[in-house]
């Protein structure tokens, strides 16, 4: 192989840079995760979801 044929190597990154770090997430996505309110409520959301589709299937 000829130097213009060959891949680019990936740049060598430093371990612990922020690249590595998740994002934090914000006050809103905590309360989302954690709030049984907003989980019965999805909850309900999908089961209606599936029922309909099941409700259109068996025609």
């Amino acid at each position: 192989m000829t130097a213009a044929t060959v891949p680019n190597k990936p740049k060598n990154r430093e371990p612990y840079q922020q690249a590595y770090y998740p994002p934090v997430p914000t006050g809103y996505i905590r309360w989302v995760r954690t709030s049984l309110v907003w989980q019965f409520y999805r909850f309900w959301v999908i089961n209606f979801k599936i029922l309909r589709l099941l409700l259109k299937s068996h025609h």
